[in-house]
């Protein structure tokens, strides 16, 4: 049957399938997976060493609106995983930061995503792994992401 099925449509179940896992590690952890991402954003972009982190940052990052991301925030703010503080910069923004419960969670992220990787593709040989990474890379340096 997946033979016949569009490519489109192969890499939505795949995209699907992959999501539902990483909700199923996120929800370990008391949070959704859109939580879990912005929580990863803001503790890349710390470890990456950007100065100030601020909303619009994320929204530009998760592709999401201002009114969202303020929720978001919100609720992880409250969950006591990040910190929003009036910039030092310019006081019309908040700078967000991870708190030492969540600090250094992007590695976290990273290595989850590694396993689920892993689940998905048991079955391919170490070439066929790298084909898949060097394939998919080649479309997205076709896609615009910005």
């Amino acid at each position: 049957m997946t033979g016949r099925m569009p490519f489109g449509l192969k890499i939505a179940v795949i995209s699907r399938e992959f999501r539902r896992r990483m909700d199923e590690k996120a929800a370990a952890m008391g949070l959704t997976w859109a939580q879990l991402r912005v929580l990863g954003s803001v503790s890349r972009l710390e470890a990456a060493g950007k100065e100030e982190i601020h909303q619009n940052d994320l929204e530009h990052i998760e592709h999401v609106t201002h009114p969202a991301m303020t929720k978001m925030l919100q609720r992880l703010e409250s969950k006591g995983l990040v910190r929003c503080v009036p910039s030092e910069k310019d006081r019309r923004y908040k700078k967000i930061t991870c708190t030492e419960r969540s600090a250094g969670i992007h590695e976290t992220i990273l290595e989850q995503d590694r396993e689920v990787l892993e689940e998905l593709c048991r079955d391919f040989t170490p070439q066929q792994k790298e084909m898949l990474r060097e394939a998919i890379d080649l479309i997205l340096s076709n896609i615009d992401l910005e």
